[in-house]
């Protein structure tokens, strides 16, 4: 079945600062078994999630002692009052009485975001931008959830392209979906309602974005299409000396020039077998085009290799 609500749903969540789209155990799950490696003696600091309702402060809490973490601090956003938050260590469990709201701005929770290691959370996909721009501000590491695109924005990309920041593991189908309260509409047709009681939208556009590596994100792309004898598979840009490929899969063995990529290559991206050159914009700074016409948000990219 097709997930009709992708961009829809997400789109209108931020025209509207809709933002409470929380993730299910499975998807957490599911991607954070690649980097266990990563959070022994840390802290973790889910700054978005309270921890009374929190998928993620559950499996932490969960996982505690066998991913040896040092102490797990959550903290949530209440629009009315005060927000919620708890300390976790081995055998402890205390509350955390918050003076604001539990916004992840402001100044308690930013406190907390000094003392962290670490910070794994699904984010305002309205705020998201801001938000990544805080963690690398304060040179964290961090694994969150974001709307693929955000990797349309400058800030976000070049992260990318710095190799300060990378897909993760799991993307689109990758992710199940999402808890959605009472008062949202389940836009599209793939929606449920699972055995608890959630209501459950599967946008089918979101991602991981981290800057904890993995082994995988070092595996190469099999390259087995080749450019020279299939010249016109791959046309040439009109405002840059590059050739277009529309698919990740198709992107030729041979060719030692430029190539325009769709940003889904980011996802399988291993930045010892590619370059990163530039996004979207041709030598005019107008966007790639061939004939006339723009092909969606392209990345300009380099095989490294040849």
């Amino acid at each position: 079945m097709s997930r009709n609500v992708q961009h829809s749903l997400l789109g209108k969540a931020k025209a509207n600062k809709k933002d409470e789209f929380y993730t299910q155990f499975k998807d957490i799950e599911g991607e954070l078994k690649h980097y266990e490696h990563h959070f022994k003696d840390k802290i973790v600091y889910c700054n978005c999630d309270d921890p009374n309702v929190s998928n993620f402060s559950k499996y932490f809490i969960l996982n505690f002692e066998r991913l040896k973490l040092r102490k797990l601090i959550s903290t949530g956003y209440k629009k009315e009052g005060r927000g919620v938050g708890n300390l976790y260590k081995k055998d402890q469990n205390k509350i955390i009485r918050l003076e604001g709201n539990g916004d992840f701005r402001s100044e308690e929770c930013i406190e907390l975001l000094k003392e962290s290691d670490i910070v794994v959370t699904n984010p305002p996909f309205s705020l998201f931008r801001e938000y990544v721009g805080q963690l690398i501000e304060y040179k964290k590491n961090f694994l969150i959830i974001g709307n693929i695109n955000a990797l349309t924005y400058k800030d976000i990309f070049k992260l990318i392209k710095n190799n300060n920041a990378w897909m993760g593991i799991n993307m689109g189908r990758g992710i199940s979906g999402f808890i959605v309260p009472e008062h949202y509409e389940l836009y599209g047709t793939e929606t449920k309602i699972d055995d608890e009681g959630n209501r459950i939208v599967s946008p089918n556009n979101c991602f991981w974005l981290t800057n904890l590596d993995t082994s995988k994100r070092h595996e190469d792309i099999v390259l087995s299409k080749t450019y020279y004898g299939c010249e016109s598979e791959y046309p040439i840009y009109n405002n840059y000396d590059g050739i277009n490929v529309n698919k990740t899969k198709d992107i030729p063995r041979d060719y030692r020039g430029a190539m325009g990529v769709p940003i889904t290559f980011l996802h399988k991206f291993n930045p010892d077998q590619f370059e990163i050159i530039k996004f979207r914009k041709g030598n005019d700074e107008k966007d790639l085009s061939i004939n006339g016409k723009c092909p969606y948000f392209r990345i300009l990219i380099k095989n490294k290799r040849l």
